[in-house]
């Protein structure tokens, strides 16, 4: 891997590309992620930041770690921008994903809200990571409305289903010129380190790790996957034969002999 391998958001340099989401969150989980894991941003639910066991999540954050607070609740540009605002007012920064999604059985994002709110947040100020349906025309739009990454779902959130979007997402990647965050339904180290190795910027994860058996194991497996993943995107992957086969050892000159 090449010796500095960071990249940018909102003018920001971060060297790990795991992200923590903020679905199901425990003090044992945050410590995993960033000391197993390696995070340095860690999704907050501006509208949930106690626990269950009415803990501050802020508490435990640590400062080194750059807030992505989202706006988890909304179901109007207009609801996500006021909660955008509440974010920043509370010392969470300037950095917001956007979360829009009316639909409460599948938790599916509203594409065109998010547009939306994207160009209202841009306008005041803030890093916006926009949370999608993977959709072509919707990703050019939100590099139009100043987008300063690309947030596909690979499967629906919590799911742990890995990469049921997988073909959209790479044409997403292969034709938007701007960091592209795999978001929503990764299940396995193995499901990061293939979104990986197809050009993903970074990870988000949470219920992955959140549910496992082990959180500090996994946390740190998404570690390894991710690096793994990211070494042989930048190594240039091998060749695929559409048919037949191709020997690794000059078997041919063998059996002449």
């Amino acid at each position: 891997m090449r010796e500095k391998d960071t990249f940018i958001l909102g003018g920001k340099e971060f060297h790990s590309r795991f992200i923590l989401g903020s679905g199901k969150y425990s003090m044992e989980l945050i410590k995993a992620a960033v000391e197993n894991a390696g995070a340095e941003i860690i999704t907050l639910a501006v509208r949930r930041t106690n626990t269950k066991q009415s803990e501050n999540i802020l508490d435990f954050i640590p400062d080194s770690v750059t807030l992505l607070p989202n706006t988890s609740g909304a179901r109007t540009a207009e609801e996500a921008v006021r909660i955008a605002r509440m974010a920043r007012e509370l010392g969470c920064g300037d950095f917001v994903k956007v979360e829009i999604m009316k639909d409460s059985k599948y938790l599916l994002p509203d594409n065109a809200e998010t547009v939306r709110a994207t160009e209202l947040l841009v306008k005041e100020g803030f890093v916006v990571l926009p949370y999608m349906y993977p959709d072509l025309y919707t990703a050019r739009e939100l590099v139009n409305a100043g987008a300063s990454a690309i947030m596909p779902l690979a499967s629906p959130i919590g799911s742990n289903k890995g990469l049921a979007t997988r073909e959209f997402i790479q044409i997403i990647i292969d034709e938007v010129d701007l960091p592209v965050i795999v978001d929503a339904g990764i299940g396995r180290p193995s499901q990061a380190c293939e979104a990986m190795e197809m050009g993903a910027a970074a990870i988000m994860a949470n219920t992955a790790i959140a549910t496992a058996g082990d959180i500090p194991i996994m946390a740190g497996a998404f570690k390894s996957a991710i690096e793994a993943g990211r070494a042989a995107y930048l190594s240039g992957l091998g060749r695929v034969l559409e048919r037949g086969a191709s020997a690794s050892d000059p078997l041919t000159g063998f059996l002449r002999d």
